[in-house]
């Protein structure tokens, strides 16, 4: 069982940063993939960025590549999402995700058995 715990959520004016952290209940690198997705009011959980652990690699949303960055601390336990330039469009649920075997395309939240509450992003004008 991997429990997960989201936070760093909150509000921010278009342009600002945030990061997000992911605190997992055991070594994050137990985990073959790990990974963040966001939902907006009324549209389906999308995939925003994931981390395979073994090899480091990493990928990105189109609409977030270039903006933000996954990564993980082995040491704490801890994944996490920076945020930079962050547009009206990044308002959302974050939540981060996990898997200890691979189970299809990274951005699928069908390949993800273990998920955190969630946290909230807000981008304002």
């Amino acid at each position: 069982q991997v429990q997960l715990v989201e936070s760093g959520g909150g509000s921010v004016q278009a342009g600002g940063s945030l990061r997000l952290s992911c605190a997992a209940s055991g070594n994050i690198y137990s985990n073959v993939v790990m990974g963040w997705f966001r939902q907006a009011p009324g549209k389906e959980r999308e995939g925003v960025a994931v981390l395979y652990t073994t090899g480091g690699t990493t990928y990105y949303a189109a609409s977030v590549k270039g903006r933000f960055t996954i990564s993980g601390d082995n040491a704490n336990n801890t994944l996490y999402l920076q945020m930079n330039s962050l547009k009206l469009e990044d308002t959302a649920m974050y939540y981060c995700a996990a898997d200890r075997a691979y189970r299809g395309s990274w951005y699928l939240p069908a390949s993800f058995g273990y998920w955190g509450q969630g946290t909230q992003v807000t981008v304002s004008s």
